[in-house]
């Protein structure tokens, strides 16, 4: 088969009871899981940051979570310490099926940029790797779900369709976290860049 499912960063510190619970997070869970079987690859990604990453708001003197700041590679919004490496937060979810994963993308693990993406860093130039290992395979299109909709799946999405993949984002397999309006504004940048709602 030439397509893949890429589960974004469904971990514990997303979840309920979470440092940066998506609402709802945990009901993509089962769905997921049902989804997988329908793949001969899935790849699933995972927030890893080293402790102080500089996306934490505790890293910056006077700010709190989800102020945003500028940073060299631009804004930046300011997180909750969250997915510290080697941390409960940053393990996946324990209902997640991790058998079937054929790949697992580490992002975040840079201390001075954040990693929405699943390919790249958000300096838009630092690749994870997740391109090469996709064009291996001979991958042409992708199925994205997870968390959260507005920040890595959304960018996850752009980037693949401005590599040239086929990309579609299961809504129903995802949730936001809705930062003023970002949820919205994410789904149009989406539909902007090609990408398909299942």
């Amino acid at each position: 088969m030439s397509q893949a499912l890429i589960v974004i960063d469904v971990q514990n510190d997303f979840c309920r009871g979470g440092a940066l619970a998506v609402p709802e997070g945990d009901a993509v869970v089962s769905g997921i899981n049902d989804r997988m079987a329908a793949f001969d690859t899935v790849v699933l990604t995972q927030d890893w940051h080293p402790a102080g990453h500089s996306s934490f708001a505790s890293s910056h003197d006077d700010k709190a979570p989800y102020d945003i700041v500028e940073m060299p590679y631009g804004a930046q919004v300011l997180w909750p310490d969250h997915c510290v490496q080697g941390s409960k937060g940053a393990a996946f979810h324990p209902a997640l099926k991790t058998d079937p994963a054929a790949l697992i993308i580490r992002k975040g693990l840079n201390p001075d940029i954040d990693s929405y993406s699943a390919f790249f860093e958000n300096d838009h130039t630092t690749p994870t790797g997740l391109e090469g290992f996709l064009r291996t395979r001979q991958i042409t299109d992708l199925v994205i779900v997870g968390l959260a909709t507005d920040f890595c799946v959304n960018f996850s999405a752009q980037d693949a369709a401005r590599l040239g993949f086929s990309v579609s984002v299961e809504a129903n397999l995802c949730r936001g976290i809705d930062l003023d309006g970002s949820l919205d504004a994410a789904w149009a940048a989406m539909d902007a860049a090609g990408v398909r709602h299942l």
